[in-house]
């Protein structure tokens, strides 16, 4: 018997289709979304369906949209062989997919909560004053260390998140993100580019959207998580009821480091991981953390397909 984990992508994963043909097999599909337009008065599957790519790509809409897309897919796999992993997580906007799929919190609460940190991430800088930017081929702690270096000389820019050996992302004011592009270069990055976000997530930028946050998470009761859930912030523990309010206030601006939670995966004795959502971005993460891992996928027909028959060999 395998020892399954569940991944969920986030930001970054969207494109116009997702979930269509999960849509079009499966009532249960069809009934999440019609749920997700009652309860947000949003008809997410015209815009996952047919976009426009530049609609789905604003932050207050693509949160949502990754969400549903997150969520279909899992609830599609678990119709098809319900599994109970023995951990889940989340890459920064998937860990709420990840909170739903333990138990920990309900479709009608994470709907509303994701919408809001949507609108908080989207108003939180002003266009063009904040800035992410990819750096490959140069290791975290030599990023982290130009990082810090400007830091102290008053720029306000950060490691963001730890992807996999040699792929990190920073993130901070726009000039301060170039000026780490360029200074990674000349460290010997093989490659270092700005992405085409306006938001600079998981930074000290985003300190109010983090405030705000906290605020809509107190409106929420958390229930017993079914299955554990590593946090990006934090991978050496689990998300508890008493501390998740925490974990979720503190990812805002915290690193992401999806290295070490896969690494921790490998070390609950996980071999099987299952990207549940659209693209198979985490699974190209993986595959550089650690080859020995089997890596499976569900985001349409084919894949969930190919998953449950792999799953029951």
């Amino acid at each position: 018997m395998a020892n399954i984990a569940l991944v969920f992508p986030g930001q970054g994963s969207q494109y116009v289709g997702m979930g269509a043909e999960l849509y079009a097999g499966s009532k249960t599909v069809r009934d999440i979304f019609a749920e997700a337009h009652r309860v947000l008065g949003v008809d997410l599957a015209e815009l996952c369906f047919k976009g426009p790519q530049e609609a789905l790509d604003l932050t207050v809409n693509t949160q949502i949209a990754v969400l549903i897309a997150d969520i279909a897919s899992y609830e599609a796999l678990q119709e098809k062989l319900p599994i109970k992993p023995l951990v889940i997580a989340g890459h920064s906007l998937g860990e709420y997919a990840a909170l739903y799929a333990s138990g920990a919190i309900n479709f009608q609460d994470v709907l509303p909560l994701v919408r809001a940190r949507a609108i908080y991430h989207q108003q939180a800088v002003p266009v063009g004053m904040g800035a992410m930017a990819a750096i490959l081929g140069l290791g975290s702690d030599a990023v982290d260390e130009i990082c810090r270096d400007l830091d102290d000389q008053d720029a306000i820019v950060s490691l963001a998140i730890i992807n996999a050996p040699g792929q990190v992302v920073v993130s901070g004011s726009t000039p301060d993100v170039e000026h780490v592009v360029a200074l990674t270069k000349e460290k010997g990055a093989a490659r270092a580019v700005m992405l085409p976000i306006s938001v600079p997530c998981h930074c000290g930028m985003l300190e109010e959207t983090a405030r705000l946050l906290r605020g809509e998470l107190e409106k929420i009761n958390l229930g017993a998580f079914n299955v554990p859930v590593i946090p990006n912030c934090d991978p050496k523990v689990f998300y508890t009821r008493e501390t998740a309010k925490d974990l979720l206030t503190r990812q805002v601006t915290s690193t992401v480091r999806w290295q070490e939670t896969v690494e921790r995966m490998v070390a609950l004795g996980v071999d099987t991981i299952i990207e549940i959502g659209p693209k198979r971005t985490l699974s190209g993460l993986i595959k550089r953390i650690d080859r020995s891992l089997r890596l499976l996928n569900v985001e349409d027909t084919d894949s969930l397909e190919e998953t449950v028959a792999r799953l029951k060999e």
